[in-house]
């Protein structure tokens, strides 16, 4: 052998080791690119499911809402507050505004919601009476159950219509104790 054929001997596994190299680090990268694809596949099309709240919810006997009170008890965890008026007719009203939906607040003082985001306000029954709500609050349907709990079917509501009562656009929204 001589030099040149020595060198060439020599080179030979080097370039043969290099290009091992780059062989397993391509395959490497096509493996994980393939995990990855298949981990954002798999997060897309079984996504973790969150808890979404029961649609019917037993809130308690009749006895224990006054006449003439605004209950808020229900407000964070159901979304709704229980009305019952002086003519022991009980009602529950949706806890979203009907100008941009944020949640406005029962001010006991003032006899009224309002809404902290732009300043709706509504009367006891959900009646829009100033700011730049377009129409009353929604209600919910409100029956009394087999037990003679009163339960809220948050699936059925009553979409409130501008310049419309409530109270006489959707009587069945209405509970009579």
């Amino acid at each position: 052998m001589d030099k040149n054929e020595k060198k060439q001997a020599q080179n030979e596994p080097k370039n043969n080791s290099r290009r091992k190299f780059f062989v397993k680090a391509g395959w490497s990268g096509l493996t994980a690119l393939s995990l990855g694809s298949t981990a954002i596949f798999a997060r897309f099309f079984f996504p973790r499911v969150l808890f979404e709240p029961p649609t019917r919810v037993k809130i308690g006997n009749p006895s224990e809402f006054l006449p003439g009170t605004v209950d808020t008890r229900f407000k964070d965890k159901n979304g709704v507050w229980i009305i019952r008026d002086e003519e022991d007719n009980l009602i529950a009203i949706k806890t979203v505004c009907t100008h941009l939906g944020c949640t406005p607040n029962w001010i006991e003082s003032r006899n009224k919601f309002k809404c902290p985001c732009h300043g709706s306000g509504f009367l006891r029954n959900g009646l829009n009476v100033e700011g730049p709500a377009p129409r009353p609050l929604d209600r919910y349907k409100i029956t009394l159950a087999d037990d003679g709990q009163i339960l809220v079917n948050k699936s059925i509501v009553y979409r409130s219509v501008a310049g419309k009562d409530p109270d006489e656009l959707y009587p069945q929204s209405i509970l009579k104790v």
